[in-house]
Parts: structure tokens; sequence; C-alpha cells
């Protein structure tokens, strides 16, 4: 359940699914819920972060609903772009589509999502540009060490 919606503006982008949030005059620590994005140190993770980053312009109003706060202290919200004339796009959907997020709908509650990621991965859009073999989720990644890293931290070539 929504603890609340409120106007803001992206003042800064963390990575693909983390962002800094300026509403009501406090600045927001935002963890992007349904999706997750590759770490910025991972394969595809800069590129995700810079399409992020294009998408919400420093002066686009957005609207952030407020879910509640993890362990880090983050706000867990969904941030969505109002379009005139039509629905706001979530920020979420947006990045599966493209191919610059993994769904994360443990519950099953958005339709269509995991249909989504399918679509991209199929298409070969963003992350999953070479494939989905060989693909690490953020998950994986942090659990790697240095020298793992190092190994697997080439990707396929941009």
């Amino acid at each position: 359940m929504p603890l609340a919606t409120e106007t803001g503006r992206v003042v800064r982008v963390v990575d693909g699914d983390t962002y800094d949030v300026l509403a009501g005059g406090i600045t927001h620590r935002v963890r992007l819920l349904g999706v997750d994005a590759p770490e910025r140190n991972q394969p595809f993770g800069k590129q995700a972060a810079d399409s992020v980053a294009r998408l919400l312009r420093p002066a686009q109003p957005v609207l952030l609903t407020r879910y509640g706060v993890d362990l880090y202290g983050r706000v867990l919200g969904a941030v969505r772009m109002p379009v005139a004339g039509r629905p706001a796009l979530a920020l979420d959907s947006l990045l599966v589509v493209r191919g610059w997020a993994w769904a994360w709908d443990p519950k099953h509650k958005v339709a269509g999502r995991a249909a989504q990621q399918a679509s991209a991965a199929e298409k070969r859009r963003g992350l999953w540009k070479c494939g989905v073999v060989g693909v690490l989720t953020p998950q994986q990644w942090r659990r790697f060490n240095y020298k793992n890293k190092r190994r697997y931290g080439v990707g396929c070539t941009w």
C-alpha cells in the first residue's frame, strides 16, 4: 500500500534503479520497485544509468509514489513520468521494455512484466544485446569477488 504520491524531480541518477528525487523540499534516495538494473560497475551498468539520465531531464517533473524504506534507508517507490494528455509512463516498465533492467515481480502483481522482459531479450535490447547466455543478474554480480568481477566484467562489445 502506497504511503504517499507527490510530484518531484530527479536530481541525480545513482544507477539504473536508484535515484535522488527532490520532492516536497526533501531529497529522497529512491530504490525503484519492480526492477533490478545492473550495478554501475557491472557490464551495461553505465549504459543503463545513462539511459535513465537521458529520460529524466533535470527540470522534468516526475510522480514519486513511496511504499516504504529498505534496510539501507532508501525509499522504496515507483517513479512515473507525466505525459501530456496520456497516462504517466512507469519508469520500471520502460526500463524492462528497453532492456536496461530485469523484471522483479516475485508475487506476479504486474501483468505482463515477464513478457516485457522476454520481448526485450528476444529483440536483443539493452543488456540482452549479446543474447541471454552469460548475462549475470545484479544479485549474482554482487556475490563475486574482485577477481571474478575482473574476469566476467567485460560483457560483450558495445
